[in-house]
C-alpha cells in the first residue's frame, strides 16, 4: 500500500489523494532518494501502524519537485523520496520478502512518474512568467496519473498475494524504467 504526499515545495502546492492539505515537515525526518543501487530494508520502515490499519505494511512515498526561475530561465529539479517516518510494517520479524518486493515496487513505481514528469519539464515550455498555473497542471496531469497507477497495482496484485501479477508488475516496471533511463539522476 503506498501513502501519496506531492510536494511542490518552492511553490507551496500541495495535491494529495483527498483535498489539499498541509505537507509533511521536514521535522520528520530524514527522506530517502530512490537510487537503483539502494533499495528499501525493513529497517527503513520507522513509523508504527495505527491499530485500525489492517494492511501488513505501508509505503510513503513522494515526488518533490523543486521548481523555480533565475533570470527568466527555468530549471527544477524532480525527485522520487520514501519517507520513513511515515512508513510502516506490521511486523519486520514476521515480513516475508515477497511483501518488501511489494512495497519497494510502489517506490519505484513513484520513480518511474518522477521520471515522466522530468521528461515533460524536458520538453515543456514553461513560461516564467505563468509558471505557476503551468507548472500546477503538468504537476496535476502527473499526480493523477500515478494515483492510478498505484491503485491499479494494488487491486491487480491484491496489495502483492497474487504472485504471478506481482512478478508482472514487477518486469513492466523495470522495463518502463529502463525506457526512460535518460531521465533518471546520476547514481
Amino acid at each position: 500500500m503506498l501513502f501519496f504526499p506531492f510536494l511542490l515545495p518552492l511553490l507551496g502546492l500541495f495535491a494529495a489523494p483527498t483535498p489539499p492539505q498541509a505537507a509533511p515537515s521536514a521535522a520528520s525526518g530524514e527522506k530517502i532518494t530512490w537510487s537503483a543501487n539502494r533499495p528499501l530494508t525493513w529497517a527503513d520502515f520507522k513509523a508504527r501502524p495505527q491499530p485500525a490499519d489492517q494492511l501488513a505494511a505501508l509505503t510513503s512515498a513522494t515526488i518533490d519537485a523543486q521548481i523555480g526561475c533565475k533570470d527568466y530561465v527555468f530549471s527544477g529539479q524532480v525527485n522520487a523520496v520514501f519517507v520513513p517516518a511515515e512508513s510502516w510494517v506490521r511486523d519486520a520479524k514476521k515480513a516475508t520478502p515477497n511483501l518488501l518486493r511489494h512495497e519497494q515496487l510502489h517506490f519505484d513505481i513513484t520513480e518511474l512518474h518522477a521520471r515522466m514528469m522530468r521528461q515533460k519539464l524536458a520538453v515543456a515550455k514553461l513560461d516564467c512568467e505563468h509558471l505557476q498555473p503551468a507548472f500546477r497542471n503538468l504537476s496535476n496531469a502527473a499526480f493523477s496519473a500515478w494515483k492510478r497507477e498505484e491503485a491499479r497495482y494494488d487491486g491487480e496484485t491484491n496489495n502483492g498475494l497474487n504472485e504471478a501479477k506481482q512478478k508482472f508488475w514487477e518486469e513492466q516496471v523495470r522495463q518502463r524504467l529502463a525506457l526512460l533511463d535518460k531521465f533518471a539522476l546520476p547514481q
